[in-house]
């Protein structure tokens, strides 16, 4: 079954979160936004607890996570243990669903539908995944971008 390996390779990722949001220097650069750059590692790290919480602990555990999406993005200078207790949430919520979801489960449509159309469960939990990647991507650049300002 492919549960075991989700779990590993969410816990990877989020442990790797957490490792990206550690190497900023201090709180406020987390939320510092330079020109071109839509987002801030702080906020891609709201989004991303936000995300998980709701589509795997919310919607597939019945978790009563309560998300406020677009407050992902606005939301500013939350210290970075906060963040960091928020990605230990997420891991908590990922890995109490994804625990007790059956293949029958992911062998069915996912309950609601992603972008206007009903996909398959087990589909859905890969593209969060790859979604989780992606945006610890763009916080790992926007890390090193400002480092590397801040030494030049």
């Amino acid at each position: 079954m492919i549960t075991p390996v989700l779990i590993q390779l969410f816990e990877q990722g989020l442990n790797k979160l957490t490792e990206e949001i550690n190497a900023y220097p201090d709180d406020a650069s987390l939320w510092v936004v330079k020109e071109g750059i839509n987002n801030s590692g702080g906020n891609l790290c709201m989004h991303l607890a936000g995300n998980l919480q709701h589509f795997l602990g919310a919607v597939l555990n019945d978790s009563g996570y309560v998300r406020n999406r677009e407050g992902e993005f606005k939301v500013k200078n939350i210290a970075k243990a906060k963040l960091l207790n928020e990605i230990e949430n997420t891991k908590t919520a990922v890995k109490d669903t994804l625990e007790q979801v059956s293949r029958k489960q992911l062998d069915k449509n996912y309950p609601l539908p992603i972008n206007g159309e009903m996909v398959n469960t087990e589909y859905f939990l890969v593209h969060l995944l790859a979604h989780l990647n992606y945006h610890i991507g763009q916080i790992n650049y926007h890390r090193r971008l400002l480092t590397v300002a801040q030494h030049a």
